[in-house]
């Protein structure tokens, strides 16, 4: 009798055990799920929702008054033997390809000086980064002054050992050039900032270790500081990506998308064409084309950086 109870009573403190973990299972993930909540609503309502509205609206025709027609994918033929949505897309891939490679190797390179202890680095740490910190429409406004072929900075400077400058932003040779300059120089410093973190983030004994092996700085840097730094440039050089494929203000304030188009890019184009022209539904599907842009790029980077980052430095 006594040896049928025992189990008996074993068995039901294991039920017991197991219920109260699944309890505290079930209250630890609504727990989780109630702090979530608020940035999943915001995801859904802000950037899932317009994505799927858009993405609806690129198949109709509306002229945003009155009810809007059903035209399938007329406004997608359309755009695809447009020259000025070609020439837009064109203009925005040329825009990135300045750009990014400018501003990450001028962020690695000020990234690499500062993180050498340098007197007065937190002073050129914080004049770095405050550019970043200002609107961009007053620094188009600013830049726009400097760049002014008459009275601007530049132009005056040049002069000075002779050298006549151009138009700068009525030129088309220089005016893609002097957009994605100023865009460099307001955001370099933010880019430097999460490089710098980055690179004080890397163990100091793995420099003292090559060090002691006989390697050269340049092997080093090769060696170490690049393959650690992989995950801080993954996420600067894909959000710098996202970012630069939407350039709009610098454009909008300094050239308003001349000259003849020169600075066109694509999100000034779906503003002319959903704002100025009352194209609602052609400016959809220009934006979606721009979204796609952005996701096949994003994805390819992702691909690319899957295999080679290291993200434990321990």
């Amino acid at each position: 009798m006594i040896d049928d109870i025992v189990p008996l009573a074993s068995a039901q403190g294991r039920r017991r055990r197991t219920d109260r973990r699944f309890a505290r299972h079930v209250r630890a993930t609504a727990e989780a799920y109630a702090l979530l909540a608020p940035s999943l609503i915001g995801f859904l309502l802000f950037l899932v929702a317009p994505i799927f509205g858009v993405a609806g609206l690129s198949l109709f025709d509306w002229n945003l008054m009155g009810a809007p027609s059903f035209v399938g994918l007329d406004n997608y033929r359309e755009l695809a033997a447009d020259p000025d949505a070609w020439r837009s897309l064109f203009n925005t891939v040329y825009y990135v390809l300045l750009n990014i490679p400018a501003q990450t190797v001028l962020a690695l390179l000020l990234a690499l000086a500062l993180n050498r202890r340098l007197r007065g680095g937190r002073v050129f740490r914080v004049a770095f980064v405050l550019p970043w910190m200002a609107m961009p429409v007053a620094l188009g406004i600013v830049w726009s002054w400097i760049f002014d072929p008459r009275h601007g900075v530049v132009n005056q400077v040049l002069g000075m050992v002779g050298i006549d400058g151009p138009n700068w932003l009525t030129d088309p040779a220089w005016a893609m050039p002097v957009i994605a300059s100023v865009n460099v120089w307001q955001y370099t410093g933010y880019t430097m900032l999460i490089l710098l973190a980055g690179l004080q983030a890397i163990p100091h004994q793995l420099y003292e270790a090559a060090a002691i092996d006989g390697t050269t700085p340049v092997q080093r840097f090769f060696m170490i500081t690049l393959p650690l730094l992989r995950p801080s440039l993954f996420f600067v050089l894909v959000t710098n990506t996202i970012g630069s494929f939407q350039v709009f203000d610098t454009v909008f304030v300094m050239t308003q998308g001349g000259p003849g188009g020169a600075t066109d890019v694509l999100n000034f184009h779906i503003y002319q064409q959903g704002f100025q022209l009352f194209r609602a539904g052609f400016a959809s599907a220009l934006a979606m084309v721009l979204f796609g842009l952005i996701l096949l790029v994003t994805a390819a980077q992702f691909l690319y950086f899957r295999k080679r980052t290291v993200y434990d430095f321990s």
